[in-house]
């Protein structure tokens, strides 16, 4: 089995209790950490924007806040329930008529070059096969002087903060995870995630190397959550 195929299987599986868990394990932090986010993106009125990675549409939502009126986001997800899911997320809000879904592949977008004000990506880049890939499949998509923004968890570096986050991500999360969703392994893949994906340096470089200007990163809630931005030459 492949990664992707072993992701899209752990989503799927708990898409249903996917927010609820989310808002839970973060402490509410999380509706804080998507704002900052678009607050970067630079997104305005009648622009568009794309989503990678959308789950259950949460940041698409908030893109569509700041892209209405005139303005259009497309959210993209390899995982059929998650937007079943964001699918009635979108019916419920007002801005969600301003949010096109599309099944596809983080990989492989199914865009042309140069669409896009603006590309985010939510906790979806330690998940994909090749984080470098992925970031210069989001690059082709947005337009020059447009900007590609990742939100992301991240590896806390202050000491005693960082030994209880890691006690708590390693140990707690799985359990509450567990029993928010009535079985083992899809929360315990969540600690196994970040151990895997490169620190919060790295991922500057990554789009260092990929000639964006202005990368920068910015830590949220102690570190344990990042927020990378450059913008496309």
């Amino acid at each position: 089995m492949t990664k992707e195929e072993y992701v899209r299987g752990i989503f799927d599986t708990i898409a249903h209790r996917y927010d609820l868990l989310n808002t839970l394990l973060s402490f509410n932090c999380d509706r804080g950490w998507r704002r900052f986010t678009v607050a970067r993106t630079g997104l305005k009125p009648g622009d568009r924007a794309l989503d990678v990675c959308c789950g259950t549409g949460m940041l698409s939502l908030e893109l569509a806040r700041a892209v209405t009126p005139g303005g259009r986001v497309v959210g993209v997800d390899f995982s059929p329930a998650m937007l079943q899911v964001a699918r009635r997320r979108l019916a419920a809000s007002p801005y969600g008529a301003a949010v096109e879904l599309v099944e596809g592949n983080a990989m492989n977008l199914p865009f042309a070059d140069n669409t896009f004000d603006c590309a985010t990506i939510a906790f979806g880049l330690r998940n994909l096969p090749d984080v470098k890939g992925g970031l210069a499949e989001m690059q082709r998509v947005v337009r020059p002087g447009g900007r590609v923004v990742s939100l992301e968890l991240a590896k806390p570096s202050r000491p005693i903060f960082k030994q209880v986050y890691y006690l708590y991500f390693d140990h707690l999360v799985p359990l509450l995870g567990r029993l928010g969703i009535g079985q083992d392994g899809p929360y315990s893949y969540l600690p196994r995630s970040l151990k895997g994906y490169p620190h919060q340096e790295e991922v500057l470089q990554y789009f260092h190397d990929l000639g964006f200007t202005g990368a920068r990163y910015f830590e949220l809630t102690g570190g344990i959550v990042a927020v990378h931005v450059g913008v496309k030459v």
